[in-house]
């Protein structure tokens, strides 16, 4: 059960078994095929102690020193005076201060309810695995991408090809300059540039950096909801070098008028920089016509319902922010639907749950916003590091958590029914390959949005 619980302050979710729900069938696409299970790392997600020790902890249940603690005693750190803090960090606490008790009485609300159904409950796992510690090369491929040739105009209606042809060849896998599709029902286990991937039903992606994002545009689609997760400047990534961070002002950059169906739900995942907040409300969301609608909070908590940090830490807090808009477009009024048929977005909402031991991987938000944009809408993703069945992605790493080292993949033999002749038949797909004779011809874009 992917959605633990469900109320008036938000939702209690299983992260891990959102990702999984989309791998139910898997087939690994080789000389012959073979049915999987196909499960992410449940160990990714087995965060059992705060981040904190138990004289600095901030608990769900009261507020204050009950959390689980870290056996290590923190390193000292030399204490501030109040007037030595900056603007930036009176603002943060500022901010904090205006949203503490919806955090907090939100948090041991939607916890208790959990609890309640035996979720949150601390049991550890009995085994215990390392970590999956596969090195992702993809934004240094982009980047070594950018030296081929821009596709020129009259390939653009070119700008789809198939996971694997048709005719049951070996596609010419172009992963950086065209959007591929996987069509099929089930995830599929595929060689790319030499690593193997798990690939989910029904998705599309694209592999590249901000500077070649046109086949995205040329895609001819327009999406119903549009998520999206930026790099943001801070002094943490610069130490890290996990990333390369994007500039705030490129952000405008982005196709978002272009991308966005009328009433498009746009979220933006922000770091608890008020400079950040400040400027997707007051600039980049009016910059694309998107009306700010709400601010929620996704908080992070241990698999005892402990906060992840204290929820007054000056260094890190439990919770990040998103703001949610709609795309308002003035030459889309006309034929635009009407508001009243929008399901309202409310403010302050709560999103619950373990945190993933992997850097910047969040949480699917496919069922908490399904109601705001309907089962069938089209899903857009930007700056992914992983793929969502349904969802079309773009980033330079948006291959990164489907590498096959973040999931545990068992043979089964229950004769999982596959339509012979279909795809997982076929040969396995590499990027820059192509098989003997004439590959199939990708398929053309639509001419008008979808």
């Amino acid at each position: 059960m992917s959605v633990v619980v469900r109320n008036t302050r938000g939702w209690v979710l299983d992260a891990r078994a959102l990702i999984d729900q989309g791998y139910s069938l898997c087939i690994r696409l080789r000389d012959q095929k073979s049915h999987l299970k196909c499960r992410f790392k449940r160990q990714c997600f087995q965060m059992l102690k705060s981040h904190c020790s138990v004289s600095a902890s901030a608990a769900v249940d009261e507020g204050h020193t009950d959390m689980l603690h870290k056996t290590n005693k923190p390193a000292k750190k030399r204490k501030r005076k109040h007037s030595e803090l900056n603007q930036g960090e009176i603002d943060s606490q500022a901010f904090h201060e205006k949203i503490r008790s919806v955090v907090l009485e939100g948090t041991k609300c939607l916890v208790d309810s959990a609890r309640s159904l035996g979720y949150l409950n601390g049991v550890p796992d009995t085994e215990e695995e390392p970590l999956p510690s596969q090195e992702c090369s993809l934004a240094a491929l982009c980047e070594m991408a950018k030296e081929l040739p821009l596709v020129d105009d009259e390939e653009q209606e070119e700008c789809v090809q198939p996971l694997v042809a048709e005719d049951g060849c070996t596609s010419h896998v172009d992963l950086f300059s065209r959007v591929t599709e996987s069509e099929v029902d089930w995830a599929t286990v595929v060689t790319l540039m030499g690593e193997e991937y798990v690939i989910p039903p029904h998705t599309a992606f694209l592999l590249s950096d901000f500077t070649r994002i046109q086949p995205l545009v040329h895609y001819g689609r327009r999406f119903d909801l549009i998520v999206m997760d930026p790099p943001w400047e801070n002094k943490s990534v610069k130490r890290s070098r996990r990333y390369s961070a994007l500039p705030s002002s490129q952000l405008k950059r982005l196709p978002i008028p272009t991308l966005a169906s009328p009433n498009c739900l746009v979220v933006t995942w922000v770091t608890n920089r008020p400079s950040h907040l400040r400027f997707i409300r007051d600039e980049l969301y009016p910059h694309w016509g998107v009306e700010v609608l709400a601010e929620w909070f996704w908080v992070k908590v241990t698999t005892s319902g402990q906060f992840v940090f204290p929820l007054d830490s000056h260094h890190k807090k439990p919770y990040e922010v998103l703001v949610l808009g709609r795309y308002r477009s003035t030459a889309d009024s006309a034929t635009s639907s009407s508001d009243t048929s929008e399901v309202p977005v409310e403010d302050h909402r709560l999103i619950v749950s373990v945190p993933s031991a992997l850097h910047s991987q969040k949480p699917s938000l496919s069922e908490v916003l399904k109601p705001h944009v309907g089962a069938e809408a089209k899903c857009l993703e930007l700056f992914a590091r992983s793929l969502q069945p349904g969802w079309t992605s773009w980033g330079n790493e948006v291959l990164k958590f489907q590498h096959t080292s973040y999931f545990t993949l068992t043979p089964t033999d229950d004769g999982a029914d596959v339509p012979e002749g279909d795809a997982a038949d076929k040969p396995t797909v590499t990027a820059g390959s192509s098989s003997p004779g004439e590959p199939s011809p990708p398929r053309r874009c639509p001419t008008t949005a979808d």
